[in-house]
């Protein structure tokens, strides 16, 4: 940057002794996200919300972060409502050159006769750039990078409480998600005897439905977050001591949102189903997980092809090996990477899956991975689960939450009945 924009003589810089070894602005800003480097998730958006401020700052207002006041700011918070066109594109990989702070929705709005794109964030999301700005701010603060925090002058983007927060209407009913699961074991069984000598295609095609059966049995069976999927390990799955001879149990130990550990049982099915994902990757499931021993995630890409672009997708591990197709043993899919493998292969049931209502298809085709969790809860509901142990097993914070899985079903439960009263009804009209 231009040294009057890199803020290294800022005029917010504090005089006091620095804690943090910081010449300019950005090093300032390494500093405050090198302390969630233990937190990807955390870590990618904090990073995507500094980096917009700070692209904001220099590109467009023409001052250095540390020279920034109160009346910036508040402009910054009126600029999230209606990004800067130039700020705004199509979804593409940080990496590349037409990539843009902010990505549009897919629809769009005709304006004079022209297609205009929005990338509108939604009041929850400009309420929470605001607050991650606030925060980072008050750490510079704290180390004495900065004199003061501006953003503490701001108010929040008014948000209007929703009374159903959770799009839980995105849960499969109970015949969908039984079809959906017979049909991944009959196309996880179709390709079975597929080997690496076999089409690449075919071989991978088959790969790529057993892992994603597994996945989507870990979110709709143990109600695991995509985040969840992605970071379950071998270790921390074991059988119960609570399970029998008659009855197994096993139980995997993971940490989700906010870093709280917590512990959820694994059915039958998603076991069997795993087994035959690692088979795809020549590893013994049953025998991997000894004592004190490593043996790595739960979910990861049997075979990476050897570009860049697919490397960067996973994170690579130390057993990964060079060549075209080359096997991997540690190297786990990304929680988005896992998101676009399933959103693919939903669309692909959707389009080519026998014995589909068109509404089945219309409620399958507007899933998504969290959907299959939402599903669990749902499900586990209606077939009279607690709800306070479904809220142990999802892992909300609140028992208040997990009710809304309760309004839900109360709620089908009166649409059913009411289907059933319209057609009594129309068959006593007719006689």
């Amino acid at each position: 940057m231009p040294h009057a924009l890199s803020g290294a003589d800022g005029e917010n810089r504090s005089t006091a002794f620095c804690y943090i070894q910081a010449n300019h602005d950005l090093d300032a800003v390494r500093a405050y996200l090198n302390r969630f480097r233990d937190q990807p998730k955390t870590l990618r958006a904090y990073t995507k919300e500094l980096e917009r401020f700070l692209l904001w700052a220099v590109a467009l207002r023409g001052k250095a972060l540390s020279n920034l006041k109160v009346d910036d700011c508040e402009v910054y918070k009126d600029f999230l409502k209606d990004p800067d066109p130039r700020f705004v594109g199509e979804r593409f990989a940080r990496h590349s050159p037409r990539w843009r702070p902010f990505a549009f929705s897919n629809s769009t709005a005709a304006v004079d006769g022209k297609s205009s794109l929005s990338a509108t964030l939604s009041p929850e999301s400009q309420r929470y750039t605001v607050r991650v700005l606030r925060t980072a701010f008050a750490w510079w603060v704290d180390v004495r990078y900065l004199a003061g925090n501006p953003w503490k002058a701001v108010h929040d983007p008014v948000v209007v409480k929703r009374e159903r927060p959770m799009k839980i209407e995105r849960a499969l009913p109970a015949n969908l998600w039984r079809k959906l699961r017979d049909e991944l074991d009959v196309r996880s069984a179709e390709e079975s005897g597929a080997t690496a000598g076999a089409h690449w295609r075919e071989f991978q095609a088959g790969v790529q439905w057993r892992a994603v059966r597994a996945a989507i049995l870990l979110m709709g069976d143990s109600g695991l977050r995509r985040e969840e999927d992605a970071s379950a390990r071998r270790e921390a799955l074991r059988p119960s001591s609570f399970g029998t001879t008659e009855r197994p149990v096993w139980e995997l130990t993971i940490v989700g949102k906010g870093q709280r550990e917590r512990t959820v049982p694994v059915s039958a099915a998603t076991l069997n189903a795993l087994r035959a994902h690692w088979r795809d990757g020549a590893q013994d499931f049953d025998g991997a997980a000894e004592e004190d021993k490593q043996s790595g995630p739960l979910l990861s890409p049997v075979v990476i092809p050897w570009t860049d672009a697919s490397r960067r997708q996973h994170r690579m591990g130390q057993g990964a090996t060079g060549g075209k197709g080359q096997p991997v043993n540690e190297a786990a899919y990304t929680a988005d990477g896992l998101n676009r493998l399933i959103s693919r292969m939903v669309t692909e049931l959707v389009e080519t899956m026998y014995g589909l209502s068109l509404d089945e298809r219309v409620r399958l085709g507007q899933s998504n991975a969290h959907a299959f969790r939402h599903t669990f809860g749902t499900q586990s509901v209606a077939n009279e689960v607690p709800v306070d142990v479904v809220q142990k097993v999802l892992g909300h914070a609140s028992l208040q939450m997990t009710t809304i899985y309760v309004q839900a079903e109360k709620q089908r439960v009166v649409e059913e009945v009411a289907r059933y009263y319209a057609g009594v009804e129309a068959r006593r009209t007719a006689s």
